[in-house]
């Protein structure tokens, strides 16, 4: 073998070993939060959070290829829950649709409702959706799952929008059928990427909601709209790369559905282009030429102004958990201070960043074939049992002038929450 192919297999090694970041080590996750008793709560139901997360050896280091088999794969042996498609017909003519998968596993006092809000132009066929459903009904919840209108090619667009990254009366509506179907279930939100800057902004606006929600996690979101779009139309670390995939899936949406929502009176009503928005090359473009205009925005910053969850965070009372990764290369780390302050300044709030996971990847353990089951899947089934034994201890009706900590005899209410979290890789509960 020739010394220049010698070095050129070098190079090529050197290079790989760059991009998957293959010398690096597990770490704990970062937990945030100024609640000391609401943490401790959280992380006897569910104690591996504190524990280093161990991603697949050989490319789980690298957040890109944790975040390009998210999106292209998904996940390992997914399943298919079994669940029933509800319709509802908005008052904007709109219809909309979830899904309802009742629970098929371990069984306790109280009935959970986990109301699920997936990412950009995702649904409940969504493969991470999937899993997390199927793990989440074995441990004992129903689970519903808002689709994103328009994104459904089975389901055909009857009003004059789509969804959009602000728009949080979808998800409202979902909620409130919900509360008509189950009116003494415990509602925990859960929001991925887009789903949890939408479910953040829904539980910090000035609005009615149910009583009976009891907290909310939000995953991989990037809070600020405005600072993202900065950072996405930079081709550092590839971003204008993933912008580039955003901008042409949410596009193809909008084509899709051109005869509803690109007809010849929408043009008029709204001053839309076609060709502006068949044309747009990035996200900012799109919104430019098509959604501040059907919003009835002057400018994009307004937009993503009245979009972004950052401008809630204030007002958001519900105990809530995030969750972000410091490799993701679509949420840049530099967004992940607002997040830390806020939960620095909040009681039971509580933020746990990850060194490493991507954009909602978070595959786990093996040395090329990652577990079937993600870290993320048990993280948030984990968090979910949290915030329902920390919703029953500081219950004001059977535990007043209490501190909600951890007692030395944990009442019964704990050891019966302590179920909620099995160990995933046991084959007789997957």
């Amino acid at each position: 073998m020739s010394t220049v192919l010698l070095a050129v297999i070098a190079v090529i090694l050197c290079i790989l070993f760059r991009i998957l970041n293959v010398n690096s080590q597990p770490h704990k996750p970062l937990i945030y939060g100024r609640d000391k008793n609401f943490i401790e709560n959280i992380l006897f139901i569910a104690p591996f959070l504190s524990e280093p997360y161990i991603p697949t050896r050989l490319w789980g280091f690298s957040g890109h290829v944790q975040t390009i088999l998210h999106s292209l794969i998904g996940r390992v042996r997914c399943p298919w829950p079994i669940g029933a498609r509800i319709l509802l017909v908005l008052p904007d003519r709109s219809t909309l649709t979830y899904d309802l998968y009742e629970p098929v596993g371990a069984e306790h006092e109280d009935d959970v409702t986990v109301a699920i809000c997936p990412g950009i132009g995702n649904t409940s066929e969504s493969v991470y959706i999937r899993t997390y459903v199927h793990y989440s009904q074995r441990h004992g919840y129903r689970c519903a799952v808002l689709n994103h209108i328009g994104a459904l090619n089975s389901v055909p667009v009857t009003g004059a929008r789509i969804f959009s990254y602000g728009h949080t009366d979808d998800f409202s509506y979902m909620v409130e059928n919900l509360m008509e179907k189950y009116p003494n279930t415990k509602l925990i939100l859960v929001g991925f990427s887009l789903g949890g800057n939408l479910i953040t902004k829904y539980l910090g606006e000035d609005r009615k909601r149910p009583k009976n929600i009891i907290g909310g996690i939000s995953i991989c979101q990037g809070y600020n709209a405005i600072d993202t779009m900065v950072y996405l139309l930079q081709w550092q670390n590839f971003r204008r790369f993933y912008l580039y995939i955003m901008t042409d899936n949410y596009r193809n949406i909008i084509t899709r559905h051109k005869r509803m929502l690109l007809n010849q009176d929408m043009k008029i009503k709204y001053n839309l282009d076609e060709k502006m928005i068949v044309s747009a090359g990035t996200l900012p473009d799109l919104d430019e030429a098509y959604s501040r205009r059907l919003y009835g925005f002057k400018s994009v910053t307004e937009l993503y102004k009245w979009s972004s969850s950052a401008f809630y965070l204030e007002r958001v009372k519900t105990p809530m958990i995030f969750i972000n990764a410091r490799d993701d290369p679509i949420v840049p780390e530099p967004l992940l201070h607002i997040v830390r302050e806020f939960v620095s300044s909040h009681d039971k709030k509580m933020f746990l960043e990850l060194a490493h996971g991507g954009h909602l990847g978070f595959y786990e353990g093996g040395l090329l074939y990652a577990n079937p089951v993600t870290w993320l899947d048990r993280a948030v089934v984990g968090l979910v049992g949290g915030l329902l034994m920390a919703h029953n201890k500081c219950s004001p009706k059977e535990h007043i002038e209490t501190d909600c900590s951890m007692s030395d005899e944990e009442p019964d209410l704990i050891k019966s929450a302590a179920i909620l979290y099995r160990d995933p890789f046991d084959k007789t509960q997957i």
